[in-house]
């Protein structure tokens, strides 16, 4: 039976935010780190309530793990489970195909119900992509994904950080062969990328006048042509039209000097060409407390900037950090998304 979790009621006769939390790879921390995150439910996030997609029993045995008194956190007040069951038990560490479309499961709940209202957010624990593609259902990440379930004709993919003045990088592209990144690249693709990241950067955040930086593709940004011509002939006509709407987007600048505070500290969010330009970065610097959000979605969705760390499952020293940062920041979006 599902329970429906309750919370107090907000003195402004709002209804509390409802956050929807999948527990991702069940041979992963992703349970773990879930319980150790909503131990601090009932001081961090006062407004909002909890959703946790997951099988309850393996939900159970993984907090036993990092000695969180679970069955007092998850009590139907604050935090819910929503029972999902397992296919069949999952070993920490020991992956298995026939889990691969409960993953699955779980995340169609929660875009569901997020779709409908019934969630304000989602936040999403890591998940095995090969485990997916093993059960039989070509997968190739939580953006993609997404994106075709909730028909986003276009989403970008953003890792933050923490604190008063964010580090935030964007991505032009997401999971592609580096070979297939350059051909990926278009004048109309960047514009609107840059669109979305303005319109979601002032809508979530708070942002009013976004500040984005946008590095080019090759080295010292193509060297005027001479190590390529993306720069010339893609990116910067994208600046120029993204400009002419109204849009603060500035470079390309080389992305082996771009990341530095003289430019950093004046900017809102960088735009990356590809996956491996800008995030090694962004991970460098906030490992542990970075944070994944999905733009361009007609809901909230984040999540952690990590991944299922097997040879840490069940052994209760995974750091749920990044979880914890992924949870307030979805509480703050929707807070932000209410309101708007």
């Amino acid at each position: 039976m599902n329970v429906s979790a309750t919370a107090a009621p907000d003195p402004r006769g709002r209804k509390p935010l409802r956050i929807a939390i999948t527990t991702g790879e069940p041979a992963g921390v992703g349970p773990e780190l879930t319980a150790v995150a909503l131990a601090a439910a009932s001081t961090h996030w006062p407004d909002a309530q909890f959703v946790v997609l997951g099988d309850r029993d393996l939900l159970a045995a993984r907090a036993a793990a990092t000695s969180v008194d679970w069955s007092a956190i998850a009590d139907g007040q604050r935090v819910a489970v929503e029972h999902v069951p397992l296919a069949v038990d999952a070993k920490p560490g020991k992956l298995d195909a026939a889990n691969g479309r409960y993953v699955l499961a779980l995340l169609d709940r929660a875009i569901d119900g997020a779709l409908a209202g019934d969630f304000d957010a989602i936040v999403t624990a890591p998940l095995q992509k090969s485990t997916i593609n093993d059960a039989g259902v070509p997968f190739t990440g939580h953006t993609e994904y997404l994106a075709e379930r909730t028909d986003a004709p276009r989403v970008v993919m953003m890792l933050a950080g923490t604190g008063a003045r964010p580090l935030r990088v964007a991505l032009a592209t997401t999971h592609l062969p580096l070979k297939d990144v350059s051909a990926a690249i278009t004048v109309d693709g960047l514009v609107d990328t840059l669109r979305i990241i303005d319109h979601d950067l002032r809508r979530h955040f708070g942002v009013p006048q976004p500040r984005i930086l946008v590095t080019g593709l090759n080295p010292h940004a193509g060297e005027n042509g001479y190590l390529g011509r993306e720069e010339i002939d893609v990116i910067t006509p994208a600046l120029s039209a993204a400009n002419a709407r109204g849009i603060d987007a500035r470079g390309p600048y080389p992305a082996d000097t771009l990341f530095q505070p003289r430019y950093l500290n004046e900017a809102d969010c960088v735009l990356a060409m590809f996956h491996d330009q800008g995030l090694p970065v962004l991970k460098y610097a906030t490992f542990g407390e970075g944070i994944n959000v999905t733009l361009g979605l007609p809901i909230v969705r984040t999540s952690v900037d990590h991944g299922t760390a097997l040879d840490l499952a069940g052994t209760g020293r995974a750091d749920a950090g990044s979880l914890i940062a992924a949870i307030d920041t979805a509480v703050s979006m929707a807070r932000h998304r209410r309101v708007a």
